[in-house]
């Protein structure tokens, strides 16, 4: 580790310069630990419903058993999970863990094109779905190497009446569950029922084993699966934890989870973290419902919340939001997209308590840099380098630059990724030999270590926390009937901080921006889709025929 860090001199009170990365040995002793400390205590809640901690180690032990014990699963296999924030969710995270096998977290908005990728890339061979997305699946299904699914309702886990009537409303009312089949499928509860009648046996699992096939964009088009270890995890566990962890009480707080546990963000942040100090997961399975969140957030005790810059500005503008007792809310972080001062400065009005901005990375399991807790206002920084981190800013010859001056962030520490899955040359193109994960965005840093960023070197557009790739948008809309070429970049949005915007070439004149976006929502998931489609002659590239993005991005609107 560099003895260049100026950031340790203004380290908050209590928080270490490095942590203890030997004192758990994998994620599963983290999860055991705490429901050994734990087990009458309440870890996750949705609809009403709680699991205390003892349900937790008792339920993801009887799913870890059927995966192993009557699936025949392997060490090293690979399990899909495709749901929202279900209850079910923690039960098969920690269920697929313990066996030894590695969790796929999946977008359940995919299209049958995303999905049909995922599963192939990753090679899974189960997974877990909830009854709404399961058509999807079972148009790919014969294209995969899954030879067994599961699947789930919404309401499934949650207790009698409530989870019958959610089942009912989303199947007959609000016909959100279309029709699938899927032979040879069994139901959630089913699994662990038959999980109970066996023992799990003891499966050695070394820090280096990988843990989380966690798919991010790539440059190149292709979703790349990022291989996090449980080193990768636990060791975030601690560096985020221990810079956190003095404003917080074990046993004691309550976390809002509304940003989906498939997003690195919320699976360390929220799952993890707070699964090691006590904490309740409070699980919001649809935060685009504001008046419904706002309505949770009043009966929830919450004391700590996550998410994007669009969550909390929503928040701010739902009725009733405003109303709500804050007196218990001491941590709210931001995340996975720039935190816009207007936000955090309504934000602070409203409930008197800071908006503390984070950075990190899928590649980082993610946090990287964060922002002291006791920051009396919001900063317009990323924060400092978490413990046992280093981060040093580059020029593009891979020469270090000078404090104030603008280079590409670059990370390492124990937190940094293995890889990427199957792709030994994208991850050289990313992590060089010295283990320095270049990261794309160019930043700064003051004289105290805290770190600004300024501008991204890579072409990746940020939707509400979301990584969106021109490549893959760009691939879709080139084999589209009418065009000729077609070009993705990022643009301004008050909602979403960034939103898809596509310049088109067309083949067939009578080409409509209504088309291309029915095409979008055809075959990529709701985030991806252009919000504004531009029609030109011509694209402007240069000499060798690349397409000038930044002079795109950067055109008169």
């Amino acid at each position: 580790m560099s003895d260049n860090r100026p950031w340790l001199a203004n380290y908050p009170a209590g928080v270490p310069a490095e942590v203890n990365l030997d004192e758990f040995k994998n994620i599963v002793a983290v999860m055991e630990s705490s429901c050994q400390k734990y087990r009458d205590r309440p870890a996750y809640r949705n609809f009403g419903t709680t699991l205390t901690y003892g349900d937790v180690d008792r339920l993801s032990n009887q799913f870890a058993a059927y995966l192993l014990r009557d699936l025949g699963l392997k060490k090293g296999d690979r399990v899909a999970i495709m749901m929202p924030n279900l209850l079910q969710y923690p039960i098969a995270i920690f269920g697929v863990l313990r066996a030894g096998l590695i969790v796929v977290n999946t977008n359940p908005l995919y299209t049958a094109r995303e999905l049909k990728h995922q599963m192939k890339d990753s090679g899974a061979k189960a997974i877990v779905v909830v009854d709404n997305f399961a058509r999807t699946l079972q148009e790919v299904l014969a294209e995969t190497d899954i030879k067994q699914v599961i699947t789930t309702g919404v309401g499934d886990m949650v207790r009698f009446p409530s989870g019958w009537i959610i089942n009912f409303v989303l199947k007959y009312v609000k016909k959100q569950i279309p029709a699938y089949s899927i032979p040879g499928a069994i139901r959630f509860d089913e699994a662990l029922r038959r999980g109970r009648r066996h023992n799990l046996p003891l499966i050695p699992i070394e820090a280096e084993d990988i843990a989380f096939l966690q798919y991010t964009g790539g440059t190149t088009g292709v979703s790349k699966g990022a291989m996090l270890t449980h080193r990768n995890i636990v060791a975030n566990m601690q560096q985020a934890g221990s810079w956190i962890g003095k404003s917080l009480k074990p046993g004691a707080e309550v976390i809002i989870t509304a940003l989906p546990l498939y997003h690195i963000f919320s699976l360390t942040a929220n799952c993890m973290i707070f699964m090691r100090i006590g904490g309740l997961n409070h699980l919001i399975t649809n935060p685009r419902d504001m008046p419904g969140f706002v309505k949770e957030l009043r009966s929830s005790g919450f004391t700590c919340l996550t998410g994007v810059n669009t969550l909390f500005n929503g928040l701010l503008n739902t009725p009733g939001f405003d109303q709500l007792d804050f007196s218990r809310l001491h941590m709210t972080m931001g995340g996975g997209m720039a935190v816009q001062r207007a936000v955090a400065e309504r934000w602070k009005k409203v409930t008197g308590c800071t908006l503390v901005e984070a950075y990190g990375l899928t590649e980082t399991s993610p946090a990287a840099c964060v922002n002291p807790l006791d920051l009396p206002e919001y900063n317009g920084s990323i924060g400092m380098p978490v413990s046992s981190t280093d981060v040093c800013l580059k020029d593009d010859d891979g020469n270090r630059v000078a404090p104030g001056e603008v280079g590409e962030l670059c990370i390492k520490g124990p937190q940094v990724m293995k890889g990427y899955w199957q792709r030994p040359e994208e991850t050289a193109k990313v992590i060089d030999a010295e283990g320095w994960l270049r990261t794309g965005d160019m930043a700064k840093m003051d004289d105290k270590g805290y770190f600004y960023i300024v501008d991204r070197k890579k072409d990746m557009i940020l939707v509400s926390g979301f990584n969106v790739y021109p490549n893959e948008i760009e691939d879709v809309i080139a084999q589209m009937p009418g065009v000729m070429e077609v070009a993705a970049v990022g643009v301004p949005d008050d909602k979403s901080g960034e939103a898809v915007k596509v310049v088109v070439v067309k083949k067939d004149p009578n080409l409509t921006a209504d088309a291309v976006k029915a095409y979008c929502r055809e075959n990529l998931t709701g985030y991806k889709q252009p919000r504004v489609v531009e029609f030109r002659t011509e694209l402007p590239k240069t000499n060798v025929g690349k397409i000038l993005r930044r002079e795109l991005r950067d055109a008169p609107k």
